[in-house]
């Protein structure tokens, strides 16, 4: 974060310095942080309530750590009494987006010598946003210093501390932006106005907590509406909903897809047996190659959109395929590729899930296994689907055996209606199992896998497989993408998530 004072931190908040005789020139220079463990010298601690834990108890040890300054709703005092150098404010959650905004805008004014121009590029959808700011991670950081998100934050939380990240060097900020509702984009859009934002899809992603696919368009479409002044909209050309969001837009649209009209497209796509895509990448006339280290032929729109973000800030054609060809996976249980030391390949694709990206990696599964080795799908629950929960879990069970899928293993009671799917599709008993819970499936597939098997495990956050995905990949060799633990908050694949 740029310095600040306390007086600063205050002003921006709407906050008071505690205690009276705190200095107002008290400097801030370290990383805004909502984890006392993750403190440096100077840092501003945020401390956030949360529902199993409380920022405000951890306040004195940040502050034993380094930090500068607390910014919480109420007083806090050291282990010997003192009262803590603090900015008191009604809400701290607000008060975090609060210093971010005015953080922002300083940074997009700052005409001092050395300050670089600032670009900022938002990313939403119903799928996919974690990888696309990946990608765009990858493809900008060459051209310029640029922050993104560590994992998926992208909400209250976690967008506000991804802004805080940026300094006067920072010539790109990236930030993912999800939405459990509608006004959530609005007020995130509020504090990071795009210069170019970026739409995916429009998916059926937390259909129960939404109320429907329009609406799901409806707080997409949000981000586009939430522009900088004359920013760029870059729309999915083949989603009919992302396309008819070019009508809200404030400035230039360029558009991405398969579609012949779309701007920056995607031709003679091939997928080998890794699962993992070549295509022309074509705009403007001309064309390069591009093959994807990403397991997964959806991530050819994914890939898309990072394109034409990254064409219209100026990257040239050459540059941006040949830096699509060689990024990876940064963020951990997303499409990551194991080779285990016993012959089973584990795709670990356990962050989260709804139905559209479940469909997409049970068909990456089929494609990696290919008809000589076994495939193995270890499924559980999609959460917040609503009304639609029961239909969007059969229609799974339906798709493995269509896929000819060779053993599915269903973890949860939540998820029951696979099962149930898949034996109603002509399923043989024995192609698929009910376990009760992580613990019960890892025991399962530690008799039950054998050399050559393919394996994806994938489930919505909460119902926890990717803690099945840690212990499957703990001993494996070779992974071709990031692997390593959940997040522990700041940004779930959509939903608000407390510290």
């Amino acid at each position: 974060m740029i310095a600040l004072t306390a007086a600063e931190v205050a002003a921006a908040t709407g906050g008071r310095l505690h205690p009276q005789t705190l200095d107002p020139a008290l400097m801030v220079h370290g990383p805004v942080v909502v984890d006392s463990r993750q403190v440096d010298t100077g840092s501003l601690f945020v401390a956030l309530p949360g529902e199993h834990v409380d920022g405000h108890d951890y306040a004195a040890a940040a502050v034993d750590r380094g930090a500068a300054l607390v910014l919480a709703s109420r007083a806090t005092v050291g282990d010997d009494g003192r009262e803590l150098p603090s900015v008191l404010v009604d809400d701290v959650e607000r008060a975090l987006g609060d210093l971010a905004r005015e953080v922002l805008l300083r940074l997009r004014t700052d005409d001092e010598a050395g300050a670089t121009r600032l670009t900022v590029v938002g990313v939403t959808g119903s799928v996919g946003k974690t990888t696309t700011k990946d990608l765009l991670a990858q493809l900008l950081t060459p051209s310029g210093p640029t922050v993104a998100p560590v994992k998926s934050f992208n909400n209250e939380i976690g967008l506000p501390l991804t802004v805080l990240r940026a300094d006067e060097q920072t010539r790109f900020l990236v930030l993912e932006m999800g939405a459990s509702g509608l006004g959530h984009l609005t007020y995130l859009t509020g504090i990071a106005p795009p210069d170019v934002a970026a739409v995916l899809v429009v998916g059926s992603a937390h259909l129960g907590e939404f109320g429907g696919i329009e609406a799901v368009a409806r707080a997409k479409a949000e981000i586009v509406a939430g522009l900088a002044p004359g920013g760029v909209a870059v729309l999915n050309a083949d989603d009919m909903r992302v396309a008819a969001m070019a009508d809200a837009a404030p400035g230039d649209v360029v558009t991405f897809g398969s579609s012949e009209g779309a701007d920056v497209r995607a031709t003679d796509v091939r997928v080998d047996r890794a699962g993992r895509a070549t295509f022309a990448l074509t705009a403007g006339g001309d064309s390069a190659t591009v093959t994807l280290r990403l397991v997964g032929e959806h991530h050819v729109h994914n890939a898309l959109a990072a394109a034409a973000v990254s064409l219209r800030l100026g990257l040239g054609l050459a540059d941006v395929a040949e830096r699509l060809s060689s990024a990876g996976t940064l963020s951990p249980h997303r499409m990551n590729v194991v080779e285990r030391a016993d012959g089973v390949t584990v795709i670990d694709d356990s962050y989260n899930a709804n139905p559209d990206s479940m469909r997409a990696a049970l068909k990456t599964l089929a494609v990696v296994a290919g008809r000589d080795r076994r495939s193995v799908a270890v499924l559980g629950e999609m959460l917040e689907l609503g009304e639609d929960h029961r239909t969007a879990h059969e229609a799974l069970g339906l798709m493995v055996v269509r896929l000819n899928v060779g053993l599915t293993v269903v973890v949860g009671s939540g998820a029951q209606p696979i099962a149930d799917g898949a034996l109603r599709e002509g399923s043989w008993g024995d192609e698929v199992a009910m376990v009760d819970d992580v613990d019960a499936a890892a025991a399962f597939l530690a008799d039950e896998l054998r050399a050559g098997d393919v394996v994806l495990v994938k489930s919505s956050f909460g119902a926890g497989l990717w803690r099945l995905g840690d212990l499957l990949t703990a001993d494996g060799a070779g992974a071709t993408g990031a692997a390593g633990p959940a997040d522990e908050a700041t940004g779930g694949d959509e939903a608000v998530v407390a510290p």
